[in-house]
């Protein structure tokens, strides 16, 4: 190689090795800044596609986890009311056992019938107040609910249908809006009468409970998958600090070496005037 002035051919390399090193370098702090392995597209197109599909199905399943839990919150709105409404309905039937013996006369039962005549009152309240999103579960409104659980839009993967039969638990729906306890023969007549209302309240009970298991399964089942999508996303994206650590000790020495590699270089030229001035 010649000795010339005008080209600096040993320059011009020392630049070219420097910029791929300052190149590197600056993709290096991007990494470590962001924790990110992909921070611009052309680094890893199809990571980066990949990765943002496990994104969205992330997220998606976080909605749908907490649809799920939405969903219990909504069994046990109507776990609370089928409750109350068993309990007052077996609080009547011991009000009528006690009405049905002579052991207590007219004016006793007079006392118990108020009782029972409040608890078939708030039947009703509870029946029409027991809402949930501005809907009355226990008023014949709370059949047939969907609960979307899944990511996608398939009706047997993707959605849990929830139908506790007839909800309607007001009086004249159970059968118990005319029972008293005023006489012996209505007290001992109102047992079958409550027992078929209590054995109505107690199934729609068992599908609620087994409607809640089931959520409780499913809200499990997805927090394990997504975990899962999480830790494939991260080994796809996430950077590894170890590494970029090593990387930005190795490309900072280099950043240093070709700085003064090409300090050196712009010398060049000048060994040429050396031979002018001999």
């Amino acid at each position: 190689m010649g000795l010339t002035i005008n080209t600096n051919e040993v320059s011009l390399a020392a630049q070219r090795h420097l910029d791929i090193t300052n190149n590197r370098f600056k993709s290096t702090i991007q990494r470590l800044a962001s924790g990110s392995r992909i921070v611009q597209a052309s680094d890893d197109p199809a990571g980066l596609a990949i990765s943002d599909n496990l994104n969205a199905n992330i997220r998606s399943l976080g909605a749908a986890t907490r649809n799920a839990q939405d969903g219990i919150s909504l069994i046990q709105v109507y776990e609370g009311g089928t409750n109350e409404i068993n309990n007052m309905l077996i609080r009547v039937r011991e009000l009528s056992m006690q009405a049905a013996s002579d052991t207590i006369g007219d004016r006793e039962r007079g006392m118990l019938d108020n009782e029972v005549q409040q608890l078939k009152e708030e039947m009703n309240r509870v029946a029409r107040s027991t809402k949930f999103g501005g809907r009355e579960l226990l008023s014949g409104e709370g059949n047939n609910i969907e609960f979307q659980v899944g990511t996608n839009n398939e009706a047997e993967v993707d959605r849990i249908e929830f139908n506790p039969g007839d909800t309607d638990l007001r009086n004249n729906a159970l059968g118990v809006s005319n029972i008293s306890v005023l006489d012996k023969e209505s007290a001992r007549d109102n047992l079958d009468v409550l027992d078929e209302a209590l054995l109505k309240v107690n199934e729609i009970r068992a599908r609620v409970g087994s409607a809640q298991t089931r959520l409780n399964t499913v809200v499990s089942s997805q927090q394990i998958f997504s975990e899962n999508l999480t830790a494939a996303r991260s080994r796809i994206k996430d950077a590894d600090i170890a590494q970029e650590s090593s990387n930005l000790a190795k490309d900072t020495i280099l950043r240093q070496a070709g700085v003064a590699v090409l300090t050196q270089a712009n010398q060049t030229p000048a060994l040429a005037l050396s031979l002018l001035r001999s």
